[in-house]
């Protein structure tokens, strides 16, 4: 054959494979909806790319998670937008159930008691309501005490400081549990959550379990003592126990720094605020009807804050996403859907951890969260 029609065959060729290549890459780069039959087969971030914008916001405690899962995912997704507002987990269910938000992080369930969960059912109508466990983490006992390396609290104590029962570190009740710790005569400072707060229910959750006779206060995300300090947020309550010597607080451990953490008492043994103690008490609890309300999109735990097994930490949130199965349109829909994908996924777990020492799902929690994430249209 000739050059020229070598050529002129040659020519007709790679004008067939761009072509194939053009139509093959439109059918892979559209928005959202196009990554639904992929994601049928079992959850994860999907491999095709979405757009749009959505916003979130909640709980501070995963608010550092927050941060790195939108950092990759819009990385991954150059044409997707996602923003996260920390505003405390009762703010974040606020503005999810006003629809001010697409999603929400929460680190306690919607609850029928304060009319939440009807409120949040009816404004994801007539689609239904998703809330599923994206972030586990220890609630550490924070406090500002210079030349006091280790310091434990059995249950009853640590409720009465909060209490504000004990009033100073060098009590006798204090030094019981710490023999051989030269404690100081300093005042000390309850430092607790100003805003409405998912990490003081739970906290206040585990005072009325283990401490019944001390802590007679009603579990809630409002901090029922009067007196003490109060900040807002998680950072809040680290900075104001960071500038007070004496002081001491909750907050998730995450973010804890450079102040001490007490180890609580648990059974016979003293345990930490690790996310591998973290995760292991939710290994013992189990799902509580009671807050699902037959909600089959809806993953919701007891914590079984008064066990007595070794190495397992009682003072945790299990923080979750709460969206709908249906949006105002599909790639709406699609966003959200990816989104959440990317958070519960391995990746996403390992990020989390990376970024906030958070522990991530088991393997048997993941494929439940992932058959609730699949039911986003």
């Amino acid at each position: 054959m000739s050059s020229s029609r070598w050529l002129a065959v040659f020519a007709a060729a790679l004008v067939l494979v761009l072509g194939l290549a053009a139509c093959g890459g439109s059918d892979s780069s559209s928005s959202g909806s196009s990554s639904e039959s992929e994601n049928e087969s079992g959850g994860g971030a999907p491999s095709a790319e979405v757009s749009g914008e959505i916003a979130g916001a909640g709980s501070t405690a995963q608010e550092a998670s927050q941060k790195a899962w939108i950092a990759e995912f819009e990385n991954a997704n150059g044409g997707a937008t996602v923003s996260y507002d920390g505003v405390g987990s009762g703010g974040g269910r606020e503005k999810f159930i006003s629809n001010a938000v697409a999603f929400a992080g929460s680190d306690t369930p919607l609850s029928e008691a304060e009319g939440e969960l009807g409120k949040a059912i009816k404004r994801c109508g007539p689609g239904e309501l998703v809330e599923v466990p994206d972030y586990i983490s220890p609630i550490a006992i924070v406090y500002n005490l210079p030349g006091v390396e280790e310091l434990k609290l059995e249950p009853e104590t640590l409720a009465k400081i909060f209490n504000q029962e004990i009033e100073n570190w060098n009590d006798p009740e204090i030094e019981k549990e710490n023999p051989g710790v030269e404690l100081p005569e300093t005042r000390i400072v309850p430092v607790n959550r100003s805003d409405e707060s998912g990490t003081t229910e739970n906290f206040t959750d585990y005072l009325s379990k283990v401490a019944p006779s001390v802590w007679t206060h009603e579990v809630s995300g409002e901090w029922p003592v009067k007196g003490g300090e109060a900040a807002s947020g998680t950072s809040g309550v680290i900075e104001a126990v960071s500038a007070g010597e004496g002081a001491i607080g909750y907050a998730d451990a995450s973010q804890a720094g450079e102040l001490g953490k007490a180890l609580i008492k648990v059974g016979s043994t003293w345990a930490e605020p690790s996310p591998e103690a973290a995760a292991k008490i939710l290994d013992l609890s189990k799902e509580d009807p009671e807050l699902e309300k037959g909600q089959k999109n809806v993953i919701a735990f007891e914590i079984d804050r008064k066990t007595e097994a070794s190495g397992v930490y009682p003072i945790i949130l299990v923080s979750s996403l709460i969206g709908c199965t249906k949006y105002k349109s599909a790639d709406e829909a699609a966003l959200v859907k990816a989104y959440f994908e990317y958070a519960i996924s391995p990746e996403g777990q390992a990020l989390s951890a990376e970024a906030s020492g958070a522990a991530p799902l088991s393997a048997e929690l993941t494929k439940k969260v992932e058959a609730a994430v699949g039911a986003i249209e």
